[in-house]
């Protein structure tokens, strides 16, 4: 019967020929085409053809069950209390700010403006100079049109002050790290962190994806220990080598205290480490020069792979840096996540930025200025009647770090508990210290407590007072605030025993 078809032979031919040739190919033809004559039979199906229909009273009863979730999830009480105890600023940030709720302007010990530079008069000067020649946003990238003449003055003025080849700006402070990060480290490489980083450090080592291990808090000898261990196991198990950096800060936010620069540097060089060193506090304000831990120091800033930091402290402006080799900073340039795709700096904070290096490179004592505050509120706070009440974070009265942090000492919370062996709530420290805030408020101070974000950080430090010391003060201002914070601590601890 076939055959009967005309060119029913040709057909044939072809399949025999291709049969022989190629047999997997026909069979997977003559299955496409029973494929498709089946589909083309088979009877239409309609998904919906099964759908329950409810009746108008079943229909009633469901919308009266159903609970929606709340848009805005409940507050707990340690979020609450974050909310209620929050001040509302009014006017500009000062030295001397006024806050909602109080006749007078407080003394304020709760703000980075270190060096008070952000009321200085000639940054504001050129600041509004800049906004009307160039606008607020410059409305793009740093790739594409984002980038003007005051953005690349301001990195080679970073880079020239750090001594490094050459700089590149973010325009998010906490965006910086948490990008220079992931731009180098990626899936399988290797970051050995100090486990005391602050919040946005922890945020680029988990964007990274890569393995990481954690060396005790500022522990030079458990850092080498890990050290130790990934070599072993190098040799041991015959690893490829990866990429491998030391993560850690300068001045370190949450705790306060400094790290040993020239130990990281010998430990990176032993092991063969890049390191990354995070100098958000520290830059303009720590070293006889303000140039951070290379300048206290005295290291080579040749010998940190790469310096970050933010440009919102002691700098007042926004915004962040990279200082490294040319060849670390043009890689970020497409690698940086933040640098990419973000629109870049503001043009008048790129030129605060700049005038405020203008003012340390020229008035390097005010920089003297704010160790001596420091010290003075240190000694204070080491007063023999508070040795059984609190602890200061740097004990150190020669540091040069303009903040610390003020911990209820252990000893002190279990007094008040009827089994002493067991710890304080959280939440009942926090309410402790926020008597504190509210008392020194009260006497004309405005200090505040430190936060976190509790569930996402890897390990929450204890809670504290974090208090900032600046030159926007006079000697006898700054004074008068150490004595009421003393003050304010005898007097609510006293209660709070009670």
């Amino acid at each position: 019967m076939i055959t009967a078809i005309p060119g029913s032979h040709l057909v044939i031919v072809y399949l025999k020929n291709a049969y022989q040739n190629d047999p997997f190919r026909i069979a997977l033809e003559l299955f496409l085409v029973f494929f498709a004559i089946k589909y083309m039979l088979a009877k239409k199906y309609k998904p919906h053809d099964n759908t329950v229909k409810l009746t108008v009273k079943e229909v009633d009863d469901l919308i009266e069950e159903w609970q929606p979730e709340t848009l805005v999830p409940t507050l707990n009480t340690l979020d609450k209390l974050n909310l209620d105890s929050t001040p509302v600023i009014l006017g500009p940030q000062s030295a001397k700010t006024r806050v909602s709720g109080h006749a007078k302007p407080l003394l304020n010990l709760a703000t980075t403006n270190y060096l008070n530079l952000a009321a200085s008069e000639q940054i504001c000067e050129s600041a509004i100079k800049t906004l009307k020649e160039y606008g607020v946003g410059s409305c793009g990238p740093p790739g594409f049109y984002g980038t003007i003449d005051v953005h690349m003055d301001l990195e080679k003025d970073i880079a020239q002050f750090l001594g490094t080849e050459e700089a590149i700006i973010y325009a998010q402070g906490f965006s910086t790290i948490s990008s220079v990060i992931p731009a180098f480290s990626k899936r399988g490489d290797l970051l050995v962190v100090d486990d005391g980083v602050s919040f946005a450090v922890q945020k680029g080592v988990q964007i990274s994806r890569s393995n990481v291990r954690y060396f005790k808090h500022n522990n030079m000898d458990d850092l080498e220990r890990v050290l130790r261990d990934v070599q072993a196991d190098q040799d041991k198990n015959n690893k490829r080598l990866t990429r491998r950096f030391i993560v850690t800060e300068g001045l370190f936010a949450n705790f306060g205290d400094i790290a040993p620069l020239k130990k990281l540097v010998e430990l990176k060089k032993k092991y063969k480490y890049r390191l990354i060193l995070d100098e958000s506090h520290s830059i303009g304000v720590v070293g006889n020069n303000g140039r951070g831990l290379t300048d206290l120091f005295s290291v080579d800033a040749t010998e940190v792979d790469m310096i970050v930091g933010s440009l919102a402290n002691a700098f007042c402006a926004s915004g962040g840096f990279c200082a490294a080799s040319t060849e670390v900073v043009d890689h970020q340039r497409l690698s940086g996540s933040a640098y990419c795709f973000s629109a870049s700096m503001p043009a008048m904070l790129a030129v605060s930025a700049s005038e405020a290096l203008k003012v340390i490179r020229q008035q390097p004592s005010i920089l003297k200025e704010l160790s001596e505050r420091a010290q003075v509120f240190r000694q204070v706070l080491s007063h023999k009647s508070l040795e059984s009440l609190i602890r200061v974070s740097d004990s150190d009265l020669q540091s040069p770090a303009p903040f610390f942090h003020i911990y209820p000492k252990n000893s002190f919370l279990r007094s008040r508990a009827f089994d002493h062996e067991i710890d304080i709530p959280r939440v009942d420290q926090e309410r402790l210290l926020q008597d504190v805030v509210d008392e020194c408020a009260v006497q004309g101070v405005l200090i505040t407590r430190a936060k976190y974000v509790h569930d996402q950080e890897k390990s929450c430090p204890r809670p504290s007072i974090k208090l900032h010391v600046t030159i926007g003060l006079t000697k006898k201002e700054n004074e008068k605030a150490a004595g009421v914070v003393k003050s304010a601590i005898t007097k609510v601890f006293g209660k709070w025993r009670k």
